[in-house]
């Protein structure tokens, strides 16, 4: 058994934005010193950025945005905003030329965030639609006269006859009437989970969309046009702008993990925690496994965990598991998650909305595939998101094209060869992109990207409960929590647990729990 110093120690499973924010936060504000393990070579968990030949690949998309303050100034304290640039040079893509990547070396740490335009839209019958469903007069031109009256119609009875919220389905239903709710959430939603929303909670929903609904479209039209916006008043989904590193979001990260180790803190990548040993209703150390297969003992003061539960309660030495808890955690469900990065010498969709874009390219960071003949969910523009994520701006496009599955499904066992080849005919079949624009490709897997709203998930409270007797054990992040929580909401859980630990209040984790259960959703992706 190993220990380092005289200082408390916090052994930290997982060096994603929750394990890194705590690291951080402990050094700083409680003078604990943090050892991060991650099991993986990458740092930033699903927050990484890929690099491949050149290119960067955001896994997931990640818009640095929340309506905590404490999260936006903690971005900005590691790193800054761009030093005053003009509106246009923020957000403009046509004026992205002007600070593309032939100027600073990634490699030279350029701590810089830049200020983002978001622009996410859907693709439904061939033709874009706005997200959220605006009330302009191309949404009901792209819809055709049949499908506008029939969503209509549709909204105004879900208005009078409301469902029992028991599903994800009747959720949408409530707020946008069953016409709108078939032709943009039905589909899509089922390729995320894979289950149908009528078999899904509706906790889902009141996380990633809370307050979203065509009144909530109409009102923020509204102040559009005529009254003053505070973006702390509009509902998430509706922000306009974000912030984002030079990088990518990994970028962030590694910046974080190596501030921790230069204040004192260790960061031991490829290591993964294998046991987690209990004694009086305490972790007194904690069982970690290397690459190259041997083990090491590391006492430690307190545990934070942002491994998945399902992989938590089984490492669990010391301490009698009750057999319900063992079985909801073996049972809980996950998506897991395929990119494909395609780079094109061209897209054929052009531009052609109001917003001025570099060679007429398409503004949008994101974009929703909601035709039900391709497997794809959405595609990423890299070069939306930062043009230094793509080696050469001007003459290519960096996408990424996103797959959600299951391990061991058809999609996960796919040859990664088969997979690209899928996937490109894909975007040439719904006339996105032409194959021979193909110049190359990556495919990238993760695991257990999304902690899903079904099955044990509704008994979690059980396991939470027993996790909860194990005073200095800390539930943090997403996979963390089972929570389907974005960047900020994992390191609000961060925030909390360092909290709690400097207070010497680590009895009561319901602070912890609490993030993102609020009536207020705080969103960064």
């Amino acid at each position: 058994m190993t220990n380092t110093s005289k200082k408390k120690i916090a052994l930290i499973a997982g060096a994603g934005p929750a394990g890194l924010t705590a690291a951080y936060e402990l050094l700083k504000q409680a003078d604990v010193m943090p050892i991060v393990c991650e099991k993986t070579d990458a740092i930033g968990g699903i927050s990484q950025t890929v690099q491949y030949h050149g290119n960067r690949m955001d896994i997931g998309g990640h818009r640095f945005f929340s309506k905590s303050d404490r999260v936006m100034n903690w971005w900005q304290e590691v790193m800054p905003l761009q030093a005053k640039p003009s509106k246009d040079d923020i957000l403009l893509n046509e004026t992205e030329k002007a600070f593309a990547p032939q100027g600073p070396d990634p490699e030279k740490e350029d701590r810089t965030m830049l200020l983002r335009r978001r622009v996410s839209r859907i693709f439904f019958l061939r033709k874009f639609f706005d997200y959220p469903i605006s009330m302009k007069k191309e949404t009901f031109l792209n819809m055709g006269f049949v499908r506008m009256m029939r969503a209509g119609f549709g909204y105004l009875w879900a208005c009078v006859h409301k469902l029992p919220e028991t599903s994800l389905e009747n959720f949408y239903i409530n707020r946008f009437g069953r016409p709108l709710y078939e032709m943009f959430f039905e589909d899509y939603t089922t390729k995320v989970w894979g289950v149908h929303p009528s078999k899904l909670g509706a906790d889902w929903g009141s996380q990633r969309v809370k307050g979203l609904s065509i009144l909530a479209v109409l009102k923020d039209m509204w102040r559009k046009n005529f009254g003053k916006q505070d973006s702390k008043e509009v509902e998430t989904s509706l922000i306009e702008q974000f912030i984002y590193p030079k990088y990518g979001p990994g970028q962030l990260w590694e910046i974080v993990a190596k501030e921790v180790e230069q204040m004192g803190g260790q960061v031991l990548m490829q290591t993964s925690v294998s046991g987690v040993n209990i004694k009086d209703g305490k972790v007194v150390s904690v069982t970690v496994t290397k690459s190259d297969g041997t083990t090491e003992e590391i006492a430690c003061d307190y545990f934070l965990s942002t491994m998945p539960i399902k992989d938590l309660i089984p490492a669990l030495k010391g301490i009698e598991v009750p057999a319900n808890v063992s079985k909801i955690a073996a049972e809980l469900p996950y998506r897991d998650f395929i990119t494909v990065g395609l780079l094109v010498n061209k897209m054929k969709i052009k531009n052609e909305t109001k917003l001025r874009t570099y060679a007429e390219r398409v503004p949008d960071t994101w974009i929703y595939i909601q035709e039900r003949d391709v497997k794809i969910g959405r595609l990423q523009v890299f070069n939306n998101w930062s043009p230094y994520l793509v080696k050469d701006y001007e003459n290519t496009m960096w996408i990424g094209l996103e797959y959600f599955c299951t391990e061991g499904d058809e999609l996960w066992n796919m040859p990664s060869d088969e997979f690209i080849k899928m996937a490109k005919s894909e975007l040439a079949k719904i006339d996105i992109i032409d194959e021979d624009a193909v110049l190359d490709a990556c495919h990238v897997k993760i695991q257990k990207a999304y902690p899903a709203y079904f099955g044990t998930y509704y008994q979690l409270d059980e396991v939470k409960n027993f996790l909860n007797t194990v005073s200095n054990l800390f539930c943090l992040g997403r996979n963390g929590q089972h929570r389907y929580n974005n960047m900020d909401h994992s390191m609000m859980t961060a925030f909390e647990t360092v909290d709690l630990i400097k207070r010497g209040a680590i009895n009561d984790k319901s602070t912890i729990w609490n993030v993102n259960t609020e009536t207020e959703y705080h969103e960064s992706k």
